[in-house]
């Protein structure tokens, strides 16, 4: 738990697996859409149903509910590959940070302890440097857990804190509303585990932060793309 609530990148994690288990046969994940609705605490009920199934696309829904109320529901977005009618490959990363092994860890006290008890994290930026509201940390998984690369990329990819930390004039409390990403590499399996996890604070104001995150693989490869809306307090 944080808090009231657990992480969020665990309470997505949850509900992709209820959609998967329940449809086992689904083609790769290519994208989704979480609402953060209210706090997911210990007692949870989990439920999912089969929006469309089309020739390539399957739509499915997965909710976790809590005391009787919504308090995440996921749009998962499964789909079949084509031969493609246009490739155009991901700019590459500016300012490489070069390999994990190359930097510090980080975060070790002020992280939330489900991060410190689940993630190594090492610094993705160079310390000390004015990186305006831009966060970028190389993180891995402490423990495998047979995860899929999907399964793990949705563990990870909330994982660090939102860029507007950095400009925030007071510390105070922050909050996940939603969560958009898409899915670039399905099968991504990054050497050592390791991701590069960005988040990017992109318009600041009236109490809320809209995040670009992004994450790479340990060659440099980006693996999601992702939107978010934080709610800012203090």
């Amino acid at each position: 738990m944080q808090g009231r609530t657990l992480y969020g990148g665990a309470s997505a994690l949850i509900a992709y697996t209820m959609a998967t288990r329940a449809f086992p046969d689904l083609p790769p994940l290519r994208a989704a859409q979480i609402g953060f609705v209210a706090p997911v605490g210990e007692d949870i009920e989990l439920s999912a149903e089969v929006v469309r199934a089309g020739r390539n696309v399957t739509q499915v829904r997965s909710e976790i509910h809590c005391n009787g109320t919504t308090a995440l529901t996921a749009f998962w977005l499964f789909a079949k590959g084509r031969d493609p009618n246009a490739v155009r490959q991901p700019d590459p990363v500016a300012h490489w940070p070069g390999s994990p092994q190359d930097n510090a860890s980080a975060m070790q006290r002020e992280a939330p302890s489900f991060i410190q008890n689940n993630f190594e994290i090492r610094f993705g930026q160079t310390k000390g440097d004015d990186h305006g509201a831009t966060i970028r940390r190389w993180a891995r998984l402490t423990e495998d857990h047979d995860l899929d690369p999907v399964a793990k990329l949705i563990l990870m990819g909330d994982v660090m804190p939102p860029g507007a930390v950095r400009i925030m004039q007071r510390m105070g409390p922050i909050s996940s509303i939603n969560w958009s990403f898409n899915v670039l590499d399905p099968e991504t399996r990054s050497p050592g585990g390791w991701y590069l996890a960005e988040n990017s604070s992109k318009h600041a104001d009236l109490g809320y932060s809209s995040e670009r995150l992004r994450m790479w693989d340990a060659s440099g490869n980006q693996v999601l793309e992702g939107l978010q809306c934080v709610a800012v307090f203090g």
